[in-house]
């Protein structure tokens, strides 16, 4: 299972953007898509998720500004971001979790990261 992301620039304090992440490869289910992000010198920080039992959650610090969308047909999912602060600057990364045929372990892939800057 590959991630791919991409939508990450520069953008000033009170902005948006929008990420993508397409998923790909065979023989899968998706249990979860999701949303982390890292600063350097700290551990990764979820962010967002998005269930195939169609619940959601967000971190507390972006609860009402960030927004995730899955298409689970498609295997694509965004994080659409409002209201941009500087802590939000980070190497934001999608993560699927998955499994493979009748087994109910869950298997965890990753997306290359893309950067986001937020000027004050």
């Amino acid at each position: 299972v590959q991630l791919q992301a991409s939508g990450g620039g520069l953008v000033q304090a009170g902005g948006s953007l929008r990420l993508s992440c397409t998923i790909s490869g065979s023989r899968f289910s998706i249990n979860s898509m999701n949303w982390y992000r890292q600063t350097p010198g700290k551990e990764r920080e979820w962010v967002a998720r998005a269930s195939t039992d169609a619940t959601i959650g967000y971190a507390d610090s972006v609860l009402g500004r960030f927004t995730i969308a899955a298409d689970y047909a498609k295997r694509t999912m965004d994080l659409h971001m409002m209201s941009l602060k500087p802590e939000d600057s980070a190497v934001y990364y999608c993560n699927v979790k998955y499994r493979r045929g009748f087994s109910t372990y869950e298997y965890d892939s990753w997306g290359q990261g893309t950067l986001v800057t937020v000027s004050s």
